[in-house]
């Protein structure tokens, strides 16, 4: 019979849950990006004074009487839960916008390289075609040719 595997002690067993970091960071990213809404500031307000006016009002239902304690303690564990959630969604975008400054960076090099080179080949097409012989001068240095061949002939 084989020998069973030793399970190590200096390593941690396999976790029962195990939490997708990407999949954790996009969800907080929702969240955020709702508690940054005027929608969410409008559905806190409205619980809110239900809230207040219930246990002002209501003497039956008055769960959290003045000075709203309950309220205070929820306000306290949504900050609590908000800060860290708006903070990884920060450094996920601290992230994106890296990447993006790194592809711009990138980009731009690959451009001013590029516009190197091409200013580089036009300069040598003009070096080149101020070599060349135009039209007029041709012209003229066969008129003054054909001048000597007929001064030498007729001559």
């Amino acid at each position: 019979m084989p020998d069973a595997p030793r399970r190590r002690l200096d390593r941690p067993g396999r976790r029962p849950f195990e939490l997708d970091p990407d999949g954790f960071a996009k969800l907080s990213e929702r969240i955020a990006r709702f508690l940054g809404t005027g929608r969410f500031l409008a559905i806190q307000t409205v619980i809110v004074i239900v809230w207040i006016a219930l246990n002002l009002t209501a003497v039956s239902l008055r769960w959290d009487p003045y000075p709203f304690i309950l309220l205070n303690l929820a306000f306290s564990t949504q900050a609590a839960y908000a800060a860290p959630l708006i903070l990884l969604a920060q450094n996920r975008q601290d992230d994106r916008d890296r990447v993006a400054l790194d592809e711009d960076r990138t980009r731009a090099e690959r451009t001013k390289a590029d516009t190197e080179y091409l200013a580089r080949e036009l300069a040598a097409l003009r070096i080149a075609v101020g070599e060349t012989v135009t039209r007029d001068y041709l012209r003229g240095e066969l008129d003054r040719l054909a001048d000597r061949i007929s001064r030498r002939a007729g001559g």
